[in-house]
């Protein structure tokens, strides 16, 4: 039997989100799909803050101003380790 999302979770489907998780990790792009586990997301720019000097909320400014780079076809993003999600055209521009 399919798993059917939350409707706050099924109104992001198909939209571009930004996924902070309790890793250093932030994920952007289309999310696909919502399972019981995992938030499956396509034309994902997935990004290691702890490669990087800003933080998460900077890099999803830029985002939102520049574009997100996908860098991954297709990643599943353990729903355990998410903080927070929200569409991409939602990160108010400053």
């Amino acid at each position: 039997m399919p798993h059917e999302p939350p409707p706050e979770l099924a109104a992001l489907l198909n939209q571009q989100v930004v996924i902070d998780t309790d890793s250093a990790y932030v994920y952007i792009g289309r999310l696909k799909r919502v399972g019981a586990d995992y938030l499956e997301l396509v034309d994902v720019d997935v990004h290691d803050n702890g490669d990087s000097r800003s933080t998460k909320e900077h890099y999803a400014h830029e985002a939102r101003r520049l574009g997100a780079r996908a860098n991954r076809k297709v990643t599943l993003v353990r729903l355990a380790r998410v903080v927070s999600i929200a569409k991409l055209d939602d990160v108010i521009r400053f």
